[in-house]
């Protein structure tokens, strides 16, 4: 066993990111916005100010393998992103920097591998006030049955009724090749070779990236495409996707929170226990 259940509260940061209008226009197209969405794919389109894909957050708190330094000594190809969760606290800026850090806020054992769960903030670097909040949830496989606790386990299960808003937005073959030169250069994500040894056909599309394009379908169909709107997001990565799969993200709202699922074929989700939060119109 090398996983350290007291490592629970071990902060890591802070750390400085700064980012730039370009980073984020890459995003934009890495998750698949094209040219009906100008104000997050371009920066001077006339009488268009840019914006910012709420979802950028998750990619800002992405502090990487470090994060789970105090958690012990693991191969890191045993981790599997099992959720993710975003909370902004304003729009983010086209151009910025943030002083970021990180907390691990539980570790827990389900038997088969344990859950490292943590929570990540952005605090902007001109005037430090909060930017956002990032939380995920690892899955470290063949590093369980040390005694501890299963963690909690809540459920966010669409109504029995039909969907209030289903978008469908599609993936291509390469938007994995795009998507990657925003930080993730996982071999998983690019390398033939390296997907099959991992057990896949061929390499797979981030989860990050299927977490951003369900974060565009949200914004646009609950939020009018106004990321003041956006409160936040999360969900749990059920299935992987590949590259040319579409994706259909059902969503069920009341009031100011929508429960949604993503599929990318009938009863195949690829993200579900999504919540999300926003601010009607």
């Amino acid at each position: 066993m090398t996983v350290d259940p007291s490592a629970v509260g071990a902060a890591i940061g802070p750390v400085v990111l700064t980012w730039t209008s370009t980073d984020c226009l890459l995003y934009a197209v890495g998750i698949g916005a094209g040219a009906r969405e100008l104000a997050f794919t371009t920066e001077n389109s006339t009488g268009v100010d840019q914006a910012v894909f709420p979802t950028w957050a998750a990619v800002l708190g992405t502090l990487g393998p470090s994060i789970f330094e105090p958690v012990g000594s693991f191969h890191l190809a045993d981790m599997v992103h099992g959720e993710q969760g975003v909370e902004l606290h304003r729009p983010l800026p086209p151009d910025g920097t943030a002083e970021v850090s990180g907390e691990i806020t539980g570790i827990w054992d389900k038997g088969s591998g344990s859950v490292v769960t943590s929570r990540v903030t952005g605090r902007s670097g001109a005037d430090g006030d909060a930017l956002f909040t990032a939380t995920s949830a690892v899955f470290i496989r063949g590093e369980g049955g040390w005694g501890g606790e299963r963690g909690p386990s809540a459920k966010a299960a669409p109504p029995d009724r039909p969907a209030d808003h289903v978008v469908t937005l599609p993936t291509w073959d390469g938007l994995n090749l795009l998507y990657r030169l925003s930080g993730d250069r996982n071999p998983l994500h690019s390398d033939p070779a390296f997907a099959r040894a991992a057990g896949f056909e061929r390499p797979i599309l981030h989860g990050l990236c299927t977490y951003g394009i369900t974060g565009r379908a949200l914004l646009h169909a609950l939020c009018g495409s106004d990321p003041a709107r956006f409160v936040s997001m999360s969900g749990r990565f059920s299935r992987p996707v590949l590259p040319g799969d579409d994706l259909t993200v059902s969503m069920w709202v009341d009031g100011g929170e929508a429960v949604f699922v993503t599929e990318r074929a009938p009863g195949e989700a690829v993200l579900d226990q999504g919540r999300c939060r926003f601010v009607p119109a």
